[in-house]
């Protein structure tokens, strides 16, 4: 199948099962580019239902192509900062990253964003894995039978993405001032993290910036946070040997570069976001 056809195909089964959204795909051009946004729209909104398996076998060729396009990056190689020997700091995409989990900073349903084509990492890391992602997630929250509390964490397979694990994790929404509470709560989000990364016996963790963004934690006091808490974890003896920061905003690379002691690169423009 060509990627068009790949698209027509997924877009086509997805408006069987939600025909309420028929009318509205209707008024999208018929080019690749807006096709493949309304696919990842409806793959968004979708909820967790039975998935065909030929709905499978497409999804998981396209996201594939696509996560060879976008280009692996491999989280063993990654430099380590000069203050840790088992930190690295990393701009960029984190759906690209080779290692043995990445970190979602989930909500409390731990379903995924189903606003479509949303901005969040919740929505990055779900569009790239494939909707079996949101399948496990289902299953796990089914068998809780609760909500997800904050400053937990769950494992859950990859799937298209090039990490083997996903591992979700619910921060803490700040209103106003940051509190004791948050404080507490968001270290917990590292903690939990590691240790069950740890348990799993995993060597690689690559961490978002867990609050920041919708849940609106200050950015300088998320990321002294995460480093404390990451750093007392390595000081004993565990699986892991590598810790990834990963970064998409300049502010961000910018206050990890500051916390770590790390230069500025001489070529670095403007980020991404």
């Amino acid at each position: 199948m060509e990627r068009m056809e790949q698209i027509a195909f997924l877009n086509h089964i997805l408006l069987e099962e939600m025909p309420q959204y028929r009318e509205e795909a209707a008024r999208f051009p018929r080019d690749a580019a807006s096709q493949r946004r309304l696919l990842r729209g409806l793959m968004n909104l979708r909820p967790p239902l039975p998935l065909r398996a030929d709905f499978l076998a497409v999804q998981d060729a396209l996201l594939s192509a696509e996560r060879e396009e976008r280009g692996v990056v491999d989280a063993a190689a990654l430099p380590a900062v000069r203050a840790h020997p088992r930190l690295s700091l990393w701009q960029g995409d984190i759906t690209r990253l080779e290692a043995d989990a990445i970190v979602n900073a989930a909500n409390s349903a731990l379903l995924g964003c189903f606003s479509p084509c949303h901005g969040c990492i919740d929505n990055a890391i779900h569009s790239a894995a494939g909707l079996q992602l949101r399948a496990e997630c289902s299953r796990l929250m089914e068998a809780q039978g609760h909500a997800e509390p904050t400053g937990r964490a769950k494992l859950t397979r990859g799937y298209a993405l090039p990490a083997r694990y996903v591992l979700h994790t619910v921060g803490p929404i700040v209103h106003g001032g940051v509190t004791r509470a948050d404080r507490e709560a968001l270290a917990s989000c590292y903690r939990s993290c590691l240790s069950l990364a740890a348990e799993r016996g995993l060597r690689s963790v690559a961490f978002c910036c867990i609050s920041t963004g919708e849940f609106h934690f200050p950015n300088g006091e998320a990321a002294g946070i995460a480093l404390k808490t990451v750093t007392d974890f390595l000081r004993h003896e565990t699986s892991i040997e590598k810790v990834i920061f990963n970064v998409f905003k300049d502010i961000d690379a910018d206050l990890y570069r500051a916390l770590l002691g790390e230069p500025r690169p001489a070529s670095a423009g403007p980020g991404p976001g």
